[in-house]
């Protein structure tokens, strides 16, 4: 099943494309195999950031953003670092799996198993909280 929701946010991700106006952007790469994320935020008046982002890479990458979209568009900055932390703890195994916290995210789970593939996962989110974070500055 979870391979299931990989392909699925691999094949059709949700929320991919750039804005033209953003509070901050951040482009970051894993050198190991060269995924790479351009990611935008874009600090809502009540304090939720929007999410835009664009990408390349293996199909663990692509859907982890995907499923970060899902998972944390217009959220605020504190629901989004939950997310990001308890995700980096899950593929530490630190953690059980909470759906409630990160959704889709749970399929990310198997990932643990391959150590090489971690930043892969961890990319999309590690540029959301980077990018998050420089708005969070700015207002």
């Amino acid at each position: 099943m979870y391979q299931e929701i990989i392909l699925d946010h691999y094949k059709h991700p949700h929320g991919k494309g750039l804005a033209d106006h953003v509070d901050a952007q951040v482009h970051h790469v894993n050198p190991t195999c060269g995924d790479e994320i351009t990611l935008q935020v874009t600090k809502n008046d009540d304090g939720t950031f929007k999410v835009t982002y664009d990408n390349q890479g293996c199909s663990i990458s692509q859907a982890s953003a995907s499923i970060l979209f899902d998972q944390i568009d217009n959220a605020d900055l504190a629901t989004g670092t939950k997310a990001v932390d308890h995700l980096v703890a899950m593929l530490q195994r630190e953690v059980e799996p909470d759906e409630d916290i990160l959704g889709d995210g749970i399929a990310l789970v198997g990932v643990a198993q391959y150590p090489a593939r971690v930043k892969c996962a961890l990319l999309s989110w590690m540029a959301w909280k980077d990018a998050a974070i420089q708005a969070n500055g700015k207002g």
